[in-house]
């Protein structure tokens, strides 16, 4: 017989509203889901990596009062494994689950989310549904690096698909992101990647991962096909990545391949079924935001 016992009442788990949101897609089950908890204060750090852990997404967010008085909340958002100080599709997909659970209001069409990179301007644009509604962020100050010979010859050797004609670069916007031009959109759909061997490379390097794009013939000037591997973080394909494709927004203009004043579209997320559309653009002064549709696909409490 188990004589076992807990003396003293049972502490019971708190009901937080919770929501994951398909980010780039106005179809549920596409684009990049991201877990939100929109309840998350008394949460502890441990318990935020944990139920990160739980929803094994790419990432999982947790929605905070403001600390400073220019925001309008305060995000935190977790992979499976670490804290990210800012990240793409989780600021969108969050900023779409509070606007839909009508916890904030834009102030002449903005919010400002605080997360650990800083504040970051959001741009909502309305449309007849919230399926329809747009949303853009302002892609943080970016810091460039070039690669040191003997990691560039390990990174051509590992993805040889990647075109030697452009050097990749490193690129930080809080996540630190690998960024290449791939030979073709071909050779980018069909690469086969060394999930192993692209992970030990980005460990080394201190990246999250690794983002290529190439061109796409016959569409609308500048578009691209994207696809992000983050096997180092546990996840292989990260289905549609708003950091590395504003990333890639930053190295085009860096190689001179965009100029300001672009727009583009680019597509990622085909190879794993999830066909996320972003619009990627680059105003006068050179600023870059990153934008889309998203959907709720889960809508619901977690009990923690």
């Amino acid at each position: 017989m188990n004589t076992s016992h807990v003396s003293g009442p049972l502490k019971m788990p708190e009901r937080r509203a919770y929501k994951v949101v398909d980010a780039f897609s106005s179809i549920p089950t596409k684009g990049n889901p991201v877990a939100v908890v929109l309840d998350a204060a008394g949460l502890t750090d441990s318990q935020m990596q944990a139920i990160a852990g739980w929803t094994n997404l790419s990432e999982t967010t947790f929605v905070l009062p403001a600390t400073d008085p220019a925001a309008d909340y305060r995000l935190r958002i977790f992979t499976p494994q670490i804290e990210l100080p800012f990240a793409g599709h989780p600021t969108i997909g969050s900023a779409h689950a509070m606007l839909e659970a009508e916890r904030v209001a834009p102030t002449k069409g903005v919010l400002v989310q605080e997360c650990a990179k800083g504040l970051v301007r959001i741009s909502v644009e309305e449309h007849d549904r919230a399926s329809h509604r747009q949303i853009k962020f302002a892609l943080p100050a970016a810091a460039i690096e070039s690669i040191e010979s003997s990691a560039m010859e390990e990174l051509l050797d590992v993805i040889p698909e990647i075109d030697r004609t452009s050097p990749p670069l490193l690129i930080d916007v809080g996540p630190r992101w690998i960024v290449a031009q791939a030979r073709s959109v071909d050779s980018l759909l069909n690469m086969k990647p060394d999930y192993p061997r692209i992970a030990s490379l980005c460990n080394r390097l201190g990246e999250i991962g690794i983002t290529l794009f190439a061109d796409v013939p016959n569409q609308g000037p500048g578009d691209i096909e994207v696809r992000t591997f983050t096997p180092a973080d546990g996840i292989n394909e990260d289905p549609v990545c708003g950091s590395g494709n504003g990333c890639v927004a930053v190295y085009r203009k860096e190689r001179g391949m965009i100029q300001d004043g672009t727009a583009y579209v680019a597509s990622q997320g085909q190879k794993v079924g999830r066909e996320g559309r972003l619009l990627v653009e680059i105003d006068g002064e050179g600023r870059i935001t990153v934008g889309g549709a998203c959907v709720t696909a889960v809508d619901g409490y977690i009990h923690v």
